[in-house]
């Protein structure tokens, strides 16, 4: 989320609420979500967000194109798939045109869109979206660090992974592993409100990026079942390695399975020369992070979520 919640009403702006977006239309909102990139210093908008623009109508995705004088200013997203929280919002506004209201205006659509009961995230928690939640009267209830740490020559050594008795661990095989997968990610991440919500089409637009390497994507078994796996990704622009995800099914838990996961997918990201790497992980999981910092991780920014009143 960012804008700066001016007031100022603005003569000739629209809203427009879509499904879905032409490809015409998701060219112009990625280039401005890479324009405010560029200035703000960290993306306003998620991965899967941005994955949500292309391939048509996805049940619970909602388009919010702001247009001024017909030139796209803002473009926000309702995210309505979750059965039990409410629904999630990203929202943006182009830098050359801040200052004009447009913030206050794409929320002000998301929460009456939404029934004003939303969630909204500030990523990179700058002070304009900060301000603009309290404008929109939202309050802070989640934070997700961004941890990195570095991987060339002075970094802290990596640690040899040792994996728990009769696992072993190979990389993942596009169509023949994805069911096997969705459901060890499903049963790991059961309580975390985006990805353990994964299903097949968002598993198919990731492995259609650019970014993937299926070599990167380690599997760990036991008895021929999945119990673990570590998901890396590399920002080649950046020269950014990343602990992309790392789930242990609950019942392989509590035997180093996902530090010796992680470990191995940090010395494939530094056998590749990346100089650092990084991982998101929420504030209130104090296991992971105390995982992550004993692995040299420490925190480098802050993702931030407000909430309407419940």
């Amino acid at each position: 989320m960012t804008d700066d919640a001016a007031a100022t009403l603005e003569p000739g702006r629209q809203i427009e609420t879509l499904d879905e977006l032409t490809e015409e239309q998701a060219d112009a909102v990625l280039a401005l979500i890479e324009e405010a990139a560029r200035s703000d210093g960290t993306t306003a908008v998620s991965e899967q967000g941005r994955l949500q623009l292309r391939g048509g109508s996805r049940e619970g995705i909602r388009h919010f194109l702001l247009t001024e004088r017909g030139r796209l200013a803002g473009y926000g997203q309702l995210e309505d798939t979750d059965p039990v929280e409410a629904p999630a919002a990203e929202l943006v506004v182009h830098p050359s045109m801040r200052g004009r209201g447009h913030g206050r205006a794409l929320g002000t659509a998301l929460l009456a869109a939404s029934g004003k009961r939303i969630r909204v995230w500030a990523h990179g928690g700058k002070s304009a979206a900060r301000h603009l939640a309290q404008v929109l009267g939202l309050t802070l209830f989640r934070e997700l660090r961004q941890l990195r740490r570095p991987l060339g020559a002075g970094a802290p050594p990596l640690p040899e992974p040792v994996l728990p008795p009769g696992v072993t661990v190979r990389t993942f095989v596009p169509g023949a592993d994805d069911a096997a997968w969705l459901a060890t990610n499903a049963a790991a991440f059961a309580h975390h409100p985006e990805q353990g919500s994964l299903v097949q089409r968002d598993l198919n637009d990731r492995v259609a990026q650019p970014w993937f390497d299926a070599k990167g994507f380690f599997l760990a078994e036991r008895d021929g079942e999945l119990v673990g796996f570590h998901w890396t990704k590399v920002h080649a622009e950046q020269q950014l390695g990343e602990v992309y995800v790392v789930g242990v099914r609950p019942d392989a838990q509590g035997g180093g399975l996902g530090k010796a996961l992680t470990a191995i997918g940090l010395r494939h990201l530094a056998a590749a020369g990346l100089p650092t790497a990084m991982l998101y992980v929420d504030a209130d999981n104090p296991a992971a992070l105390a995982v992550y910092e004993s692995l040299g991780f420490v925190t480098h920014e802050t993702d931030l979520m407000y909430r309407t009143e419940s």
